[in-house]
């Protein structure tokens, strides 16, 4: 949304979704401001629009204000509604505008008892008022303790109820799923006498609550009067999802026995998380935030988990599947948090996903382990009744036999490696004989690609280029700025601020900076093609037909050939024009339109 732009109620359109990056915010680093200073006119140019502005950009010390213009439509047939998605910022102060000219504040956010809400939801929803024309202009005030996701919505009530019952009904499924497997495994626990079982039943239960804190649903339902107890639960039971899913791996996937290494390490990262949950709890609540190492006790699960599977251990393999799909969810939960991929509802929902495959898989597992073992009980049973019938016969001929095989064995191995050798120096004489001709084939392609190309560039000084053979000298924007680096510093380097001639490389492609003054300077600074907004390769071959000798192209047919608009096409081409007119060039050559200029620049 652009300075000028807003959003305008329209029953064609169920529902507009905005994020702060498309919204005119300001963020208030002093914390000082109050509504009265937001709305002074000489204020208001300090809300601007942010596109590189995403959720890991948030500053959870920082007070951020939102402008929002709404054009009403009393004509609508609908009743509409402003809803924020991210259910845990903790303060939203609403500034409504009346007819009277007054402002109406209206509080909401995770630091509020659920009962205080308009709807009871677990987002935060706002009825617009839209009884009479005009534009109405809203500011929004955002305090959060952890990283906020800003993104409001603009629906119709119609779409808000159909998602809204629709998201509540699968919420339903997934938790309905989770208690039936959890009483499952717990009547297994009492029926066979397994920890791991009860293990695995305090697992689900913790991811249970754990997704409810997540979704907000556990404030909705659990403790809607205490909102105090939000992140410490979430935290809480965040810890308590990476203990148990710990202890039941270690007592799945045997580690005592099958690895003592992986045994130590999964318990030494049980004792670290729970450090840190300590901390977390009496010292600071932000620990309790998905962080980039929160996915370390998964990974080393699942890393472990195929280890295992990979010294012969068959009965893991649907728990390595699981894992598998339990950390690829993490990883797209934590990325997502930390706003480096940007925010949909498949991605928001992506842990919830992976823990309900996870818990499907990991059922399956816990059967399929009690199978393979059965089986592998009795084929091993059934193995030592035969070979204890027929080893004592047996072992003489057994022995004779193995002897004259390795021998023939021996023989064999022999024969094949006397060949095997024979065969070796044969490729080593091809492969040498292969490089030296590919050395002439090199040397004779790189002549002829020189060739080709001082063609070309002859050509281009004699200005008889078409534009096919124009693009094989330039063609993209790196050829044209290596052209331009070239041109303007292959006698060397003069700094414009201070006249020094040592330079180093700049921080960008095709720049350097003074190493006495640090003034950085672009390839393109002083000349026809700086400022220059269309790919510069395009720049160059408009300027190449201003003094180009071939068919003289029309404006149109550049337009087209360019794919650009024709009045940039032709400003572009006045403006080489006016610099060649303006430095005495009656007869401009290539290096003319490439030399520096002093001219006024035009940003096209």
């Amino acid at each position: 949304m652009s300075g000028d732009a807003f959003l305008k109620i329209d029953d064609r359109l169920e529902e507009r979704i905005l994020d702060i990056s498309q919204l005119q915010f300001y963020e208030d680093k002093e914390n000082i401001l109050d509504f009265e200073d937001i709305l002074e006119g000489s204020f208001q140019e300090n809300f601007t629009v942010k596109p590189e502005f995403s959720k890991n950009n948030f500053n959870t010390s920082h007070t951020y204000w939102i402008r929002f213009a709404l054009e009403k439509n009393p004509e609508s047939l609908k009743n509409w509604i402003l809803e924020f998605y991210d259910q845990t910022i903790d303060e939203i102060e609403i500034y409504v505008p009346r007819q009277d000219g007054t402002y109406e504040k209206v509080l909401m956010g995770y630091s509020l008892p659920f009962s205080e809400r308009t709807f009871r939801h677990k987002n935060f929803e706002l009825e617009l008022e839209n009884q009479s024309p005009g534009i109405d202009q809203y500011y929004i005030k955002i305090r959060s303790s952890q990283k906020a996701d800003i993104r409001i919505a603009v629906r119709s009530m119609n779409r808000f109820i159909f998602y809204a019952l629709n998201e509540y009904f699968l919420y339903g499924i997934f938790y309905g799923m989770i208690a039936i497997i959890a009483l499952y495994n717990t009547l297994v626990y009492f029926a066979v006498k397994d920890i791991k079982y009860l293990y695995y039943t305090f697992y689900l239960l913790s991811v249970a609550i754990y997704a409810m804190c997540v979704d907000g649903i556990s404030f909705q339902y659990l403790w809607p009067k205490n909102p105090e107890y939000n992140q410490i639960a979430k935290g809480i039971t965040s810890y308590f999802v990476v203990a148990w899913a710990i202890l039941f791996s270690i007592r799945f996937l045997n580690t005592k026995v099958r690895s003592q290494r992986i045994h130590k390490t999964l318990w030494v990262i049980l004792g670290i998380k729970t450090i840190l949950f300590l901390i977390g709890l009496f010292w600071n609540n932000k620990l309790f935030e998905i962080k980039y190492y929160d996915v370390i006790p998964t990974f080393f699960i699942f890393f472990s988990s195929i280890y295992i599977w990979t010294k012969g251990y068959q009965v893991v393999r649907f728990f390595v599947i699981a894992y598998g799909v339990l950390f690829i969810g993490l990883m797209i939960k934590v990325l997502a948090n930390t706003g480096i991929i940007p925010h949909n509802t498949i991605i928001y929902y992506s842990l919830h996903f992976a823990f309900l495959l996870e818990m499907l898989l990991l059922t399956f597992a816990l059967g399929d382990r009690i199978r393979i073992l059965k089986k592998n009980r009795d084929r091993a049973f059934q193995r030592t009744i035969k070979q204890i019938e027929i080893n004592y016969g047996l072992k003489e001929k057994v022995n004779l036999e193995l002897e004259n095989k390795v021998k023939e064995r021996t023989q064999e191995l022999e024969s094949k490696s006397a060949m095997m050798e024979s065969i070796n120096r044969q490729l080593i004489e091809k492969d040498e004989e292969i490089k030296r001709i590919n050395s002439f084939l090199d040397k004779d392609n790189w002549k002829l690609k020189s060739s080709i190309k001082q063609s070309f560039q002859d050509r281009l000084t004699n200005k008889l280029l078409s534009y096919e053979e124009f693009k094989k000298i330039f063609p993209d924007q790196s050829a044209c700025y290596r052209y331009l680096e070239e041109f303007k510093w292959s006698k060397g380097f003069e700094c414009k601020s201070c006249g020094n001639h040592k330079s180093s490389t700049g921080p960008k492609l095709f720049t350097k900076r003074c190493s006495k003054c640090g003034y950085i300077e672009s390839a393109t600074v002083g000349t026809v093609f700086h400022g220059v907004k269309f790919p510069l390769e395009k720049g160059f071959y408009i300027a190449y037909t201003v003094i180009s000798e071939t068919e003289k192209q029309t404006l149109e047919k550049l337009s087209e050939m360019l794919d650009l608009r024709k009045n940039t096409v032709g400003s572009f081409r006045k403006r080489v024009k006016d610099i060649l007119d303006s430095n005495g060039h009656s007869n401009p050559q290539w290096e003319d339109i490439m030399g520096e200029t002093n001219v006024q620049k035009t940003v096209l």
